[in-house]
């Protein structure tokens, strides 16, 4: 819904140059009904060493709520355009996440995006909070668009903590967007080529000589130098370029973001994420594809004598399908991920297999209108080995003898976008 200057001045509080050529207010209010349920189940079985022991079964929690963002992101934001002649052009854009199931969020922050523009013949030139070149693989390739309980494993995974460290995969707080960013996009009439380049600040103090760097305070607030304050967790640099030509689209991704360091123990967390999409529009169907890896690696300023802590690995696929029918439009997506945890095994010990999950999702949209729809999703995860991914709700009983199963769940909702 465009509001022109005198609306956009009423909606600011402020007034806009002549040169304004556009504000626009937007957003999208998601809103349905959702049901979760994650199942455990004891494995364990009489033995040779203990004939008596009884299995103890499953445990199933479950949840039904009404959700916000099975089908998009609910959400609202003010973006607008000022033309400066010669073709180059500044713009601004700002989004705030929302949710009309219980109105508690609003526009407290803008930190779905945050940023200030200037754009001609040369790309665009991008500054503030933004979605990382790594992250659009994940959305562009996958059917369900990582929202709703249908999302890419691939996602859910990467954005669930493992392997240490908090905020996602190894820590990984940068795998969907990035605060502090400068951004590069190359221009439009490359013949079907694009690209986008970023580089994150971690912005945090640098002292020169590093020995000045304080310690950190452990749990107890006593002074730590074991613990010792970041000075380059938060940094991301990365890349994606890519080709998309009539129904054809394919774009490859690299990005290396520093989840944690610490100057006195010498070392230095990242998390390195890889990922190939693809997708081709038939017509009658559109196939989607997409292949990650995403490696979780720490350096030693001195490498340990007993090797130092084991890198952490997780791969992935998806391959989907989306196919037209009349108003409507039928999802669906078939995800796997894989951990390769690194653990040496002993000698004379059983081997522990890596934990691995897979997910199908199928969903059906039906449009009302342009910008209007119902949607409907289900979806299934199997854990195997440890792994504890859900399709989204309450986290498994993984206590005593009880290990992650399966998660299942769906969405029936409305989708509104202005």
């Amino acid at each position: 819904m465009k509001r022109q200057f005198l609306t956009a001045a009423a909606l600011f509080g402020v007034g806009f140059a002549n040169a304004q050529s556009s504000v626009t207010l937007f957003g999208v209010v998601d809103t349905g009904i959702s049901n979760y349920s994650s199942k455990s189940q004891d494995m364990n079985g009489a033995t040779l060493f203990n004939p008596f022991y009884v299995n103890q079964g499953t445990r199933t929690v479950s949840q039904t709520a009404l959700s916000s963002g099975g089908y998009s992101t609910s959400r609202l934001g003010f973006r607008g355009t000022e033309d400066l002649g010669g073709g180059l052009a500044a713009s601004f854009w700002l989004e705030a996440p929302i949710s009309p199931d219980d109105g508690r969020t609003g526009i407290a922050s803008f930190q779905r995006r945050s940023t200030v523009s200037l754009s001609g013949g040369f790309g665009e030139l991008r500054l503030g909070r933004d979605y990382v070149p790594t992250a659009w693989n994940d959305i562009v390739f996958d059917p369900f668009g990582i929202v709703g309980v249908g999302r890419s494993l691939i996602f859910t995974a990467a954005n669930t903590n493992a392997g240490g460290g908090s905020g996602g995969f190894g820590g990984d707080l940068n795998y969907n967007r990035a605060s502090n960013s400068i951004g590069y996009f190359l221009p439009k009439n490359l013949g079907g080529f694009y690209g986008q380049f970023m580089y994150a600040l971690h912005e945090n103090n640098k002292y020169d000589p590093g020995t000045a760097t304080p310690p950190g305070v452990n749990a107890a607030g006593v002074l730590n130098p074991g613990n010792s304050a970041s000075s380059r967790a938060g940094r991301y640099l990365g890349g994606r370029v890519g080709y998309a030509n009539g129904p054809f689209d394919v774009a490859v991704s690299y990005g290396n973001s520093t989840a944690a360091d610490n100057f006195y123990a010498g070392t230095t967390d990242n998390v390195k994420t890889f990922n190939l999409g693809s997708s081709y529009d038939f017509g009658v169907v559109k196939l989607f594809g997409e292949l990650s890896r995403i490696k979780k690696t720490r350096d030693y300023a001195v490498t340990p004598l007993a090797g130092g802590v084991p890198d952490v690995d997780l791969t992935g696929y998806l391959i989907g399908v989306t196919a037209p029918v009349g108003p409507g439009l039928i999802r669906a997506s078939y995800s796997q991920v894989k951990y390769d945890l690194n653990t040496v095994n002993l000698p004379f010990t059983p081997s522990v297999a890596d934990p691995k999950a897979n997910k199908l999702a199928i969903g059906y949209i039906h449009n009302l209108s342009k910008r209007t729809a119902l949607y409907a999703t289900v979806a299934r995860i199997s854990n195997k080995n440890g792994a504890a991914l859900t399709v989204g709700g309450p986290a498994f009983v993984n206590t005593g003898v009880f290990v992650p199963k399966t998660s299942t769940g769906y969405d029936i909702g409305l989708r509104h976008s202005f």
